[in-house]
């Protein structure tokens, strides 16, 4: 992705999909979750420049989801991970929402269900990935199976150890068969956590969303970064790496994964597919009709 001047309004200093990018040095423990990596600008900057690029997203997007309508099977799936209140439901609204929906194909992971259990932790994965031409959204993911797993003990080490080796390879896989991923690991300071789940229960229109279970989850804080240290550094791969993100600022997070997936479809190099049709003649048809 080229480097926009702060002339043309862009206020990045370095592209997020650049500067985002996990590296050997990351370290979850030490991010700053309130800082905005790469971009110089204030909120309403950040807003304002979310309605432009959001243009840009869904005129990309229209043309990979044409580019399926004529048998393209390349798609891109963007993968969202993060404990409650990391914004992921606001990145599908805000973000996913500025496209067509047509061409998206959006799947949320949870607790597995009793069919899901009888299967591969895999299976349910491969059931949800998006069709040629689509973008592809997961709310929580595979990773749920190397994280909230570890956490609680859920299945012995020996079980969880070597799935990272299994999920690189799946995700080889995907990529060799043209899906372009994009992986976001979503992270908020423990203080803007407790403010958003307070303003879950002073908010009658949120109740719904809050769970009692998300404040015994913070008793688990600690073993959750060492968790998402380990998938970090176990599975950023070059075909599928992970991008860093500090989301206690919705803006920016909102932004960074605009920029992501804008990225993202510049790099398939999308074309409008050609009439399988005469065009000067359907355009006489048309006249003489």
């Amino acid at each position: 992705m080229a480097k926009h001047s702060k002339k043309s309004g862009n206020l990045w200093s370095t592209p997020a999909a650049e500067i985002l990018r996990a590296t050997d040095e990351t370290s979850v423990a030490d991010l700053d979750c309130s800082l905005t990596p790469g971009f110089e600008g204030t909120k309403t900057d950040g807003q304002a420049l979310l309605a432009e690029r959001g243009e840009v997203l869904s005129a990309l997007q229209e043309k990979l989801y044409a580019n399926g309508r004529s048998g393209d099977l390349r798609s891109i799936l963007l993968v969202l991970q993060g404990m409650d209140t990391a914004g992921k439901g606001g990145m599908v609204r805000h973000v996913i929402g500025m496209v067509d929906p047509q061409g998206v194909d959006l799947a949320s992971f949870g607790v597995p269900t009793q069919e899901e259990k009888q299967h591969h932790y895999l299976w349910r994965i491969r059931n949800a990935l998006p069709r040629g031409g689509r973008i592809g959204v997961f709310d929580r993911s595979h990773y749920e199976d190397v994280l909230v797993v570890a956490v609680h003990d859920l299945v012995p080490r020996q079980v969880w150890e070597p799935r990272f080796d299994e999920i690189n390879a799946f995700e080889k896989e995907l990529v060799d068969g043209g899906t372009h991923i994009v992986k976001v690991a979503l992270f908020v300071s423990p203080e803007e956590q407790r403010s958003r789940l307070q303003e879950r229960l002073d908010r009658p229109d949120k109740h719904w969303k809050y769970n009692p279970g998300d404040v015994t989850e913070r008793g688990f804080l600690p073993q959750y970064r060492t968790a998402y240290q380990r998938v970090i550094d176990r599975t950023n791969t070059d075909y599928a790496p992970w991008h860093v993100i500090q989301a206690d600022r919705k803006w920016y997070a909102r932004l960074a994964v605009t920029e992501l997936l804008i990225d993202a479809l510049q790099k398939l190099d999308l074309d409008w597919p050609k009439a399988d049709f005469d065009v000067e003649v359907e355009k006489q048809r048309l006249a003489d009709s």
